[in-house]
């Protein structure tokens, strides 16, 4: 449990970190709260001869209202976004990833950009924010651009973030007060064997539409686009009818598996966890 050797410095600036990056190549790795990362490299499956630490960089922790929608600086931990008011009010399935992300130790830690970048196939914050249409602003050398998370989430440790980039604001652009995440979680770990996470938009009692997204079943977060059409009219009080619906979730997707839960299992708590998603989702609505 020790990692390869490895050089560290510390950038006080966005711009800084990025010349960084480009001084030594592939060799580096951003550090933002380390509670992805440094596991990775104390079990040597991640050798960076060079962190950048980005925790002197200011402006990155900041939660605030813009004409864009709700910003979440890259580095605001997940005890924040947990305990923060806006984000409550403005898109509470978020407020739920934070809150069973770990436990008390990686959630003062552990940062959502950090979480987003590092994008473990077991993560909490994908789900939501795919569900939510998040949007990341990332910056390079040529400059500023923004990213939906239906791009820039790839596959398993990978996105759309080039390796001289730099993510450093979550952007939720629409209010989604009817949302909700869940998981089941590993008893050991707390990461989510599944999680799934559900917006609603309601009108007169009835859901005029919505997103489900879920993570852990296969090697990225993936919508489940498939049954979304079918939410359309049904009642935000009729359980049974949204538990019914999601049969199948997972359809189209390829299960991992572990000594802990076979993919079989995965595909079936798909169902289970995108139904308790959408009546959470519901009841927050009514």
């Amino acid at each position: 449990m020790i990692p390869a050797s490895f050089d560290y410095t510390t950038a006080d600036s966005v711009e800084q970190a990025i010349q960084l990056l480009q001084e030594h190549g592939e060799d580096a790795k951003l550090l933002a709260g380390g509670h992805s990362l440094l596991p990775m490299m104390k079990l040597r499956l991640a050798r960076p001869g060079m962190l950048i630490d980005l925790r002197n960089v200011p402006g990155l922790r900041d939660i605030r209202k813009t004409a864009r929608g709700l910003e979440i600086g890259a580095l605001t931990t997940h005890d924040a976004i947990a305990q923060s008011k806006e984000v409550a009010a403005h898109a509470p399935a978020l407020s739920d990833a934070a809150s069973v992300i770990g436990d008390v130790q990686v959630r003062h830690c552990g940062t959502i950009g950090g979480s987003a970048a590092h994008a473990d196939a077991a993560a909490d914050y994908p789900a939501a924010l795919l569900a939510l249409e998040a949007q990341f602003e990332i910056v390079g050398p040529s400059g500023r651009r923004t990213v939906s998370a239906g791009d820039f989430f790839i596959d398993m440790y990978t996105t759309a973030l080039a390796a001289d980039e730099v993510l450093t604001t979550v952007i939720l652009p629409q209010p989604a007060p009817a949302s909700a995440y869940v998981k089941l979680p590993h008893p050991a770990s707390h990461y989510p064997v599944v999680g799934a996470a559900c917006v609603l938009s309601v009108s007169a009692g009835s859901i005029a539409g919505g997103r489900i997204a879920l993570t852990g079943v296969g090697t990225a977060p993936f919508r489940a686009t498939h049954l979304e059409p079918l939410l359309a009219g049904i009642s935000t009080n009729d359980r049974k009818k949204m538990e019914s619906l999601c049969v199948d979730t997972a359809r189209g997707i390829t299960p991992r598996g572990d000594v802990y839960a076979g993919g079989d299992y995965r595909l079936a708590m798909a169902d289970v966890m995108a139904g308790r998603a959408l009546i959470a989702a519901a009841e927050r609505a009514g």
